[in-house]
């Protein structure tokens, strides 16, 4: 983060009472800038059947922004969640793919609709994430973070230029370990607070719960690829993703699921070790987002991953018609599904390039 960069710019911090964002708090102000602090609120729509930590995350960051004398307003975009994000969700499960709710909340929530109510007044809107931006020959690029573990540009991948542009990371340069030490060392509130493990701005609210929520149960067949022997039920596909070995509640395992068909409503799973029909090393992907303006192409040589983890793997891109893009990867690759967004990198996975959707 260059301090030159952002010392006169009018700055939005989202601060969620969360250990990152408020050592960005410190971060920014121990540079001498004065950041106005922002709680975007997503609230369930029926409180009583949720286990949701907001009023908590509130009283954190309102103890945060207090402690460096930072005003902290609080933004509802309770509407524009359910409309958007859940609705994108809803939709995609019901077609049988797998969708990415905090991807596209960092795009739809965070860097959409809070523009619209409030971010639009600054010139930057700083956030905790785990990742970094630089300038490179004049462009601006969204970069990985040092901790691989940690990393948070793959959930960044589908915000647009305009968004990128305005974005500032100020812990990304940080590992984890790091960013803890300096909330211990700094006495701030959330030092010692859990990474929240469930949907983005939805506390530790289960996905199946959430798909419940809104879809409820479909039961029907669960059958195994190689003999079409009916071996159990399951109560939705929007339940199971391809390559799913965990949560099949079938005996005799390991089972790993293989596909689904929508129109039957049927799942498919395979008997034994990591069968070979749960792993790909060439698909496709549609409609990709490059991040950084002035860019349309993607190198023949990348990196990618469909998932987040700390594992970059590496693959040839082939151009194909209508804007897609063939990619062939070096390893074959465990559980790829439609509905998955792929992040793109360099062959160093250092600049991200965005991302597209995996298609059929």
């Amino acid at each position: 983060m260059n301090i030159d960069e952002i010392k006169d710019k009018r700055i939005a911090l989202l601060l969620s009472g969360g250990v990152d964002s408020s050592v960005v708090v410190y971060e920014l102000t121990r540079l001498g800038l004065h950041p106005d602090c922002f709680y975007i609120k997503i609230g369930p729509e029926e409180k009583e059947e949720w286990d949701c930590s907001s009023e908590e995350d509130l009283e954190m960051a309102t103890a945060v922004a207090a402690k460096y004398g930072c005003k902290l307003q609080v933004v509802d975009c309770h509407k524009e969640y359910w409309n958007q994000v859940t609705r994108y969700t809803m939709d995609k499960v019901k077609a049988g793919f797998t969708p990415n709710p905090d991807v596209m909340c960092n795009r739809l929530i965070k860097f959409g609709a809070f523009d619209e109510k409030a971010g639009h007044n600054y010139d930057l809107i700083a956030t905790g994430h785990y990742a970094q931006t630089e300038w490179i020959d004049g462009r601006k690029w969204l970069t990985t973070s040092p901790d691989p573990v940690k990393d948070q540009t793959d959930f960044l991948a589908q915000i647009q230029q305009w968004q990128l542009k305005k974005a500032i990371f100020p812990i990304g340069h940080y590992l984890k370990h790091e960013v803890r030490e300096i909330a211990e060392r700094e006495h701030l509130v959330s030092a010692r607070r859990k990474d929240s493990q469930g949907i983005c701005f939805l506390g530790n609210i289960d996905y199946n719960e959430y798909v419940r929520r809104y879809l409820g149960e479909n039961p029907g067949e669960v059958i195994e690829l190689e003999t079409g022997k009916k071996i159990g039920e399951h109560k939705g596909l929007w339940f199971h993703t391809i390559g799913q070995r965990k949560g099949l509640g079938l005996g005799g395992g390991p089972w790993f699921v293989i596909k689904k068909d929508v129109e039957r409503n049927v799942l498919y799973v395979s008997h034994g070790y990591d069968p070979q029909d749960a792993y790909k090393q060439e698909f496709v992907i549609h409609g990709f987002d490059f991040l950084t303006e002035g860019i349309s192409e993607l190198p023949k040589r990348v990196t990618f991953k469909i998932r987040h983890t700390p594992e970059h793997h590496g693959a040839t891109v082939v151009t194909e018609e209508g804007g897609r893009y063939r990619i062939l990867s070096d390893d074959k690759i465990h559980g790829v599904a439609p509905g998955q967004f792929c992040v793109i990198y360099d062959a160093e996975h250092h600049r991200c390039y965005g991302s597209g959707e995996i298609t059929v």
